[in-house]
């Protein structure tokens, strides 16, 4: 048979074209990701576009392509700034914990990681669009790398956190454990806002000693090669 060329999804471009100094540029940058978050939460993101963006913000297009080429640009910027509150807000956690305590009951170590859970979600909540902005890192292929870069820093940061406490796991093993740990909380705070029948606090609980059981097996493994007394 014949071979057949694939056809190649071209990639839009997601840079942003302009970095304002003047504030009256900043003000424009400003207002146009104010007016995308909101019509986010309106239209969604497919009837998203920038013509509907200048529509409500009253600018015209070129004032839009100075600093974005596409919507998509716009929607990475507001997913940037999504991320790098959530990752501010969780080394502010881990500072207030540091060093990670070893004396605690496992009990205490899931509330820890409720609290931690309900800043991020928090977090989300008071960002300009935030819930949309989340579905937009999960939904557009293009915008997935904004999201799994902020997901790795976290991951390789508690990585650092507990490497100490598990000496006899291999740094591979422990690794993954910490990057598995990051995907599923971040999926339990997208699961408050695409399920708001189900109890938050319950979520972020469960959420919490699911992890906990998790780590168990490393604290058991460890525990095990104690030398006797």
């Amino acid at each position: 048979m014949p071979s057949r060329d694939i056809d190649v999804v071209p990639v839009p471009d997601l840079s942003k074209k302009q970095t304002p100094v003047q504030k009256r540029s900043i003000d424009t940058l400003e207002t146009i990701l104010a007016v995308t978050a909101a019509l986010l939460g309106e239209v969604g993101i497919e009837r998203l576009s920038t013509n509907l963006i200048c529509a409500r913000a009253g600018l015209t297009p070129p004032a839009l392509y100075r600093y974005f080429p596409n919507k998509y640009a716009v929607l990475k910027e507001l997913g940037v700034r999504l991320m790098e509150l959530m990752n501010e807000a969780y080394l502010t956690w881990v500072r207030a914990n540091h060093p990670v305590p070893t004396h605690h009951t496992p009990q205490q170590q899931a509330e820890r990681l409720r609290q931690i859970q309900e800043i991020i979600n928090a977090t989300t909540r008071e960002f300009p669009g935030g819930v949309w902005v989340l579905r937009a890192l999960r939904a557009v292929p293009v915008l997935q790398q904004v999201r799994l870069e902020s997901h790795n820093f976290v991951a390789e940061r508690s990585f650092q956190e507990v490497r100490g406490h598990y000496p006899h796991t291999s740094e591979a093993e422990l690794r993954l454990a910490t990057r598995l740990t990051v995907e599923v909380m971040y999926g339990a705070t997208e699961m408050v806002f695409d399920e708001p029948g189900i109890d938050d606090n319950l979520i972020n609980r469960e959420i919490a000693e699911m992890v906990v059981r998790y780590f168990g097996k490393f604290a058991e493994r460890e525990a095990a090669l104690l030398p006797a007394d």
